[in-house]
Order: structure tokens, then C-alpha cells, then sequence
């Protein structure tokens, strides 16, 4: 994508572009983009560092007619994109997609170990980038900035139970009890 100069000009915009007024418009203004910065400050430093959202769900893609198949799409979306570009199709990966006559379970690791490679390879290594808009070659990383998925995929995701006792990931007490439930 940083072959063109719009492109590339526009993964830089949460750098360069956005308004920095204190409001939460957009991950860039949230706490947990300003604590990576802190964290990995070498990784923050640089503009065209690339914060990619991670997605996957299960879907039937035969509606209610059938339940003997499930397909598993992983998407990548790129969070250094303005808000009016983020979550265009243009800009969302398909990574993988996992289909099978049943849902992968706790092996969806399986699938996803190349594409966690790829991305460690971006996160430690980097890959060599040509910057159309600046007209240099540079050393692109990229990192997991978050998961969107609903609960049950979470619990495949990240291998923590979401059944039986300490099944809320917040307070670690019980899936969707008083406490919790009136703070989301």
C-alpha cells in the first residue's frame, strides 16, 4: 500500500493528519495506542510502523440451510488509516479463511501459525518498504493493536474459557453477572 503515494500519505495521517484535541474519534486517540508508544517507543517513533486490528468469526455461508459446514474468516484491518478510510474494503486484508465441515475449535492455531509467523517476522525483523509519497525505501513493522471478535470466538482466540467459573474476562467472577453487565 505504500506503493502509491495516496495510500502511503494516508498511513501516515495518525501522525501527521489527525486532530489531537483530547476527544476518542478514533484508536489513535486511545489510551492503549499512547501506552504501545510508551512501551515500545522505537516502534511509536516511526509514522509508517503499521497497528493492524485482527478479526474472525464464524459464519454459514449457505445462510440457515445447512449446519454441516463453517467458515472462518481472518481479516486484517490497518488503524493507521483515517476514520473515513479504516474500515473500507479496499483496506481490510483477508488473511485466511478457515472452511471445513465444523468450526476449528481450540485448533484454530493450527491455521493461524503462518500468518502468526508473518506477523512476528513483521514485528521483530521488518520487511523492506518502498514510501511512494516520500520516495525512499524503509523498514515497515507492524504489531497486533487489538482482536474484534464476539465472545465465543474469543474463547477459541485466546484459549480462556468463557464456560463455568471465572468465565468473565473482566472481573474473572461469572459470564454476564450484575457487576459486569452494567459496565458494558
Amino acid at each position: 500500500m505504500f506503493v502509491t503515494a495516496y495510500d502511503a500519505r494516508n498511513l501516515k495521517w495518525h501522525a501527521v493528519g489527525r486532530i489531537n484535541d483530547g476527544l476518542l474519534r478514533h484508536p489513535t486517540d486511545s489510551p492503549q495506542w499512547k501506552t504501545i508508544d510508551n512501551l515500545f517507543p522505537e516502534f511509536g517513533a516511526k509514522p509508517r510502523n503499521l497497528r493492524l486490528g485482527l478479526a474472525s468469526d464464524d459464519m454459514n455461508p449457505f445462510g440457515n440451510l445447512t449446519t454441516t459446514h463453517s467458515s472462518w474468516p481472518v481479516l486484517l484491518m490497518i488503524y493507521n488509516l483515517p476514520p473515513y478510510l479504516c474500515m473500507k474494503h479496499k483496506y481490510i486484508m483477508l488473511a485466511m479463511m478457515i472452511a471445513g465441515p465444523r468450526q476449528p475449535g481450540n485448533d484454530i492455531d493450527v491455521y493461524l501459525q503462518p500468518l502468526i509467523e508473518d506477523l512476528r517476522k513483521l514485528w521483530v525483523d521488518g520487511v523492506d518498504v518502498y514510501d511512494a509519497d516520500d520516495g525512499q525505501t524503509f523498514r515497515l513493522r507492524a504489531m497486533i493493536f487489538c482482536t474484534v471478535n464476539d465472545f465465543l470466538a474469543y474463547s477459541n482466540l485466546s484459549e480462556y474459557s468463557v464456560k463455568g467459573h471465572h468465565a468473565c474476562p473482566i472481573c474473572e467472577i461469572g459470564y454476564r453477572h450484575n457487576r459486569c453487565r452494567r459496565r458494558l
